[in-house]
C-alpha cells in the first residue's frame, strides 16, 4: 500500500532527471545550429561522393528547420539528376509548401510528371494498349503542352529535327539559373 502511493513520486522524479540530462549540453547528438551550417556539411558530403549521406543529412534539416524550403528543394533536385521522378515530385511538392512560388520545385514537378507520364505513354503504347478515355486525354493533354510551350511538335520522330517555332508565340521569361548550376540540372533542358 505504501508502495503504491510511492510510486507516482518516482515516476515524475525518473521523468524530470531524464529531462534535465536530454538539454542541449549533453553531447549526445549533433546537429547543424543553422541552415548554412547544414548546407555545408551536404556540400562536403555530395564533393565526397556520399550521395546517400547528403540525403540524409537534408532530411535531418528539414526535420530541424520544418519551415525552410531549402533542404527540400536539394533533396528533389538530387532524386530528379538520379532519375528517381517520383521522389523528385514528392520532395518538390514538401518545398511548394513552405513556398508556392519555387520556380525549381515548380519546373521538377512538371518535368518529373512529364517524364514518369511519357514512360508510362510509350509502355502501352507499345503494348497497344493506349485507347478510348486514355488515348483521348492524352491527346488533350499533347496538345496543352504544344500550345503552353509554342511548338508545333514535342519530340521529334525518327530523328527528324522538329517543326519550327511559329513566329506568333508569345515570348517565354528567360531565367538565369544561378553560377552553382550546371545546365544539366535544368528540369525543363529536355523539353528544349
Amino acid at each position: 500500500m505504501k508502495f503504491q502511493r510511492l510510486m507516482p513520486s518516482l515516476v515524475c522524479v525518473a521523468l524530470l532527471s531524464a529531462c534535465a540530462s536530454s538539454g542541449p549540453g549533453t553531447g549526445s547528438t549533433k546537429t547543424a545550429p543553422t541552415m548554412a551550417a547544414a548546407m555545408a556539411d551536404v556540400d562536403a558530403a555530395v564533393i565526397a561522393g556520399q550521395n546517400d549521406k547528403a540525403y540524409a543529412l537534408l532530411k535531418s534539416a528539414g526535420a530541424t528547420f520544418p519551415t525552410d524550403k531549402t533542404p527540400w528543394v536539394r533533396m528533389a533536385q538530387m532524386r530528379f539528376d538520379s532519375t528517381d521522378y517520383g521522389d523528385a515530385i514528392v520532395n518538390a511538392l514538401e518545398a511548394l509548401e513552405r513556398d508556392p512560388d519555387d520556380t525549381l520545385a515548380n519546373s521538377i514537378v512538371a518535368v518529373s510528371g512529364l517524364r514518369v507520364t511519357s514512360k508510362a505513354l510509350a509502355d502501352l503504347s507499345q503494348k497497344n494498349n493506349l485507347s478510348g478515355n486514355v488515348r483521348t486525354e492524352a491527346q488533350e493533354l499533347a496538345r496543352l503542352l504544344r500550345s503552353s510551350l509554342g511548338e508545333e511538335v514535342l519530340v521529334a520522330n525518327g530523328g527528324r529535327p522538329a517543326a519550327a517555332r511559329p513566329t506568333t508565340a508569345p515570348a517565354r521569361k528567360v531565367i538565369a539559373t544561378p553560377p552553382a548550376r550546371a545546365a544539366s540540372n535544368d528540369p525543363f533542358g529536355a523539353l528544349k
